[in-house]
Order: C-alpha cells, then structure tokens, then sequence
C-alpha cells in the first residue's frame, strides 16, 4: 500500500472523520464504521485534504486535465483545496469549479455555477467525499455535460465503502458502467481494515478481533460483488 494512503487512514481516524460502532446510515443499513468528511473542519485539516485527494488523482489520472469539479455542496471545498495542493504538489494550474443548488440570477458570476465556467475541450475531474448510492452523479453529470463540451476523465472519492449500490456492484462500479469514465478512491474500506487490523492508530486498536467480526458480517450482507 502507498505511504499517502497509510497516512490517509490515519488522517481520517485523528481527524474523528472514520469512527467505527454501531451506526444507522441514510440508507437504512446497519454499519460498524460511519466516515463524515464534515469533520475536516481545520485549516490545516484541509490543506491535508487537498493533498492526499493531489496525490491519489495524479497517481490515478495524471495531469491530463483542466478542471476539478465539486458538487455541491461538499464537493465545493474539495475542489478547492485540492486545486491549490495541485499546483503546490505538481506545478500545475487547475481550475475548479461547482454546482450551485439554486441559480443565481445576477450579477457578474448569475448563472448555475462557482468558479471557472466550463468550456468546450476541457478536461474534468469529478471530486466527492464519499459515494455510496450514486444519486449525485445523476444530478450532477447532465449538468456538467450540459454547461459545454467536455469529457470527464474521472470520479475520485476519499472513501470507498466497497459496499454495493443499487445493484450487486459497488456504487463506483455502477457509477463508471452508468456514464463510462473511470471511479477510484484514495482509500478502499478494505485497504483501511487491512491496515488498522490489530494494529494501534492513535493510542487504541480500532479493529480489533470482535470489530473484525462486525464487518466481516456487514460485508457478508451489504459487500459489493
């Protein structure tokens, strides 16, 4: 495993971004682990941020784009962050920029969207915190390939819960066989259990024997095929 990816995990657990229990999720599933990307919160938090979603998106994509687009709103402060760690990282100017949940209808920037408007030719990275239905890429892709002509070159979230959508597969995987671009994520849950099994992550095991169970049996019930 890549050493920003052990470093990633590490960051969620000590930002209290991955916590591991007993949690109901939207969905209506019973979980042992809950992620919220709400908790990062700090300055310093977010620059970190910006630069683990950097590194994974040029180890995953390369520099073959013009634009990170963040839905809102979540996604609104990933672009961010993650457009300045790219130039501070890699040298290279990226643009960003998001969705608005209500059109503004005035002013310079009125219009359905922040920051850079699209253009025909561009390049677009998709940036999210995690994705576990899908249900914002069907409001959010017709958007993107509606504002111009663009390709998108690909979807990257922090957490891959590797549980499965409205089907059998992953939601990434439906993701990527619904409109074709390629899905990855910084981390995988699988990475994240495999790295903190038994092992001590910020003065406690979190997954330890019994909590190794829990998810075993949840992956049983909800794991991707």
């Amino acid at each position: 495993m890549e050493a920003y990816k052990q470093e990633f995990i590490e960051f969620m657990v000590e930002s209290q971004v991955l916590k591991f229990g007993d949690f109901t999720l939207k969905s209506g599933r019973k979980s042992p682990f809950f992620m919220n990307a709400g908790g990062y919160v700090t300055g310093s938090q977010l620059k970190r941020l910006g630069e683990y979603y950097a590194k994974a998106i040029h180890n995953k994509y390369g520099d073959d784009f013009d634009v990170l687009f963040g839905p809102a709103y979540k996604g609104i402060p990933l672009a961010v962050v993650t457009a300045m760690a790219y130039n501070e990282l890699y040298g290279k100017e990226v643009r960003y920029c998001s969705d608005r949940k209500e059109e503004k209808d005035h002013g310079a920037d009125k219009g359905s969207f922040l920051g850079s408007k699209l253009q025909d030719g561009d390049r677009v990275i998709m940036i999210e915190d995690v994705t576990t239905s899908g249900k914002s890429m069907e409001e959010t892709v017709p958007k993107v390939k509606g504002a111009a002509d663009v390709t998108i070159v690909g979807l990257m979230v922090s957490l891959n819960r590797c549980e499965r959508g409205k089907g059998e597969k992953s939601a990434l995987e439906e993701v990527k066989e619904l409109y074709g671009f390629e899905t990855d994520a910084i981390v995988s849950m699988k990475e994240v259990v495999e790295y903190l099994y038994n092992k001590e992550c910020q003065g406690k095991v979190l997954i330890d024997d019994e909590m190794k169970k829990a998810i075993d049996d949840y992956y049983e019930l909800y794991g991707a095929k």
